[in-house]
Parts: structure tokens; sequence; C-alpha cells
């Protein structure tokens, strides 16, 4: 009985995470500690959290692109240069012990909740610097952010949205786009890791992928902005509860 429990305790995570990461970001920081919570180990966790992950995001990118949304051909370099660094991160995150592993988490949740809250303003009218300097300099970022995102992930498309607005002057709309683009490509790389070391439990990664399949369909069709404000009111109090316990517990 507490299996199933835990199984709508998953879809319910994750229905929310999926509306999270649509309207604001920063969903991993819920479904990774949830599963921690349900006894996973944090590399089985963290392994299992990436199913859900490339699944949405890799969706979000075939949406994008059935709107007209072009992410090509800087999407993809940026996503590859990502995907080197996420290989180096997913395979630390292989070795760490849990302890360590779970504080690192609680920090990493209190720095993302903080990024939420005073996130800088999106870039619309300048004109995009993807070419020179400004893609060599993109092109480390994402290489770090890819080390990170495959370590932990937890708030990596926060800082990817963080790149392209202010280094790349990349419009929200197309950000969003190219950022499914990089976390995809990189998770995909990840999740690859994860595989090879039996660390994804797939029941667990598939009914958070149900979940948020569900909220990032419903946020994206009915996404209500006097609601923001409330969606990240939650995803504050959840998340600070969740590093204290990370931390102390």
């Amino acid at each position: 009985m507490n299996e199933y429990i835990n199984y709508l305790i998953l879809i319910l995570v994750g229905l929310f995470a999926g509306v999270v990461n649509t309207l604001a970001g920063g969903g991993s920081i819920l479904t990774l500690p949830i599963l921690i919570f349900m006894g996973l180990p944090p590399a089985y966790a963290n392994g299992t959290n990436r199913v859900g992950i490339f699944l949405q995001t890799f969706t979000g990118v075939i949406g994008f692109k059935s709107k007209g949304v072009s992410v090509m051909p800087h999407g993809l370099y940026w996503g590859l240069a990502a995907m080197i660094g996420s290989i180096i991160g997913a395979n630390l995150a292989i070795d760490i012990k849990a302890e360590a592993f779970n504080r690192i988490l609680g920090i990493v949740i209190i720095f993302v909740v903080a990024l939420t809250i005073y996130k800088p303003k999106n870039i619309e009218q300048k004109i995009e610097r993807v070419k020179g300097k400004f893609l060599w300099i993109s092109l480390f970022l994402f290489f770090l952010i890819g080390v990170f995102g495959g370590f932990i992930q937890a708030g990596a498309g926060l800082f990817i949205m963080l790149v392209l607005s202010q280094i790349n002057h990349i419009s929200l709309v197309k950000s969003n786009a190219v950022k499914s683009m990089i976390v995809a490509v990189y998770t995909f790389a990840a999740l690859m890791v994860f595989i090879y070391y039996d660390e994804v439990n797939w029941i667990y990664g598939l009914l958070l992928a149900f979940g948020q399949s569900i909220g990032a369909w419903f946020s994206s069709r009915w996404s209500v902005k006097k609601d923001d404000n409330l969606i990240r009111f939650f995803l504050i109090v959840a998340a600070f509860g969740m590093a204290i316990k990370l931390w102390f517990f």
C-alpha cells in the first residue's frame, strides 16, 4: 500500500514540477529531494530524476519546433558544449558520498530559490549576440553549466536562461526553446552515465515524467500570469522545508 501512495505522490509532485518548470523554472529542487526522502540513495535518485527531465525537455523541443521557433544551429552548439560538461558532472555524482550530496543539494536549493525570486529581466528588444566572442563565452559557460547539470541538475535551467538573456541577448520565447534543446542534449548524456552505472529506478522515473508532462501541458496552455506569484510562493515554502531536512536530518 505504501508503494502505491509513493506512486501517487510522485505523479502529483511531477505535475507541480512541470508547472513550475514552465512558469518559473527549478522543478528539480522538488523532484530530487522527494526521491531521496522516499529512500533512494542520492546517486540513484539523481539518475532517476533525469528520466522526467529528458522526456519533458525533448517534448518541449518538438513543441517549440512545431510553433516555428528556431534553435539551430546555436542551440545544438551550446547543447554539445553542455553535454561534454554533463558527462564529467554525472561521473562526479556517482562517486560522491550520500551525506555530502544531500548537504550540497540543500545549499543549491536555497541558492536556486534566491535566483528564482531575484532573476534578472529578460532581453526582448536588443540584437542577439551569438557570434564571435559572445559565442565562445557562452560555449564555455554552457560547458560549466553542463558540469553542474550533470552533477545535480536542480536550477540548471535558471542558469541557462541567465546566460541566454544577459550574454546572448536572446528573447524570452526563444530562450525557453533553446533551454529545452540544451537541457535535452546534456540530460541524455548524463542519463546514459547513470544507466551505465545502473542508477535509475525506471518506475519512479516514468511516474515523475508522467506527472511532469501533464503539468507542462496544462501550464503551457493556461499560463495564467496572476497565478505566477502563487506558484513561486509554494515553491519557496516547499524548497526551504526540503533544504532544512536535507541539511539537518
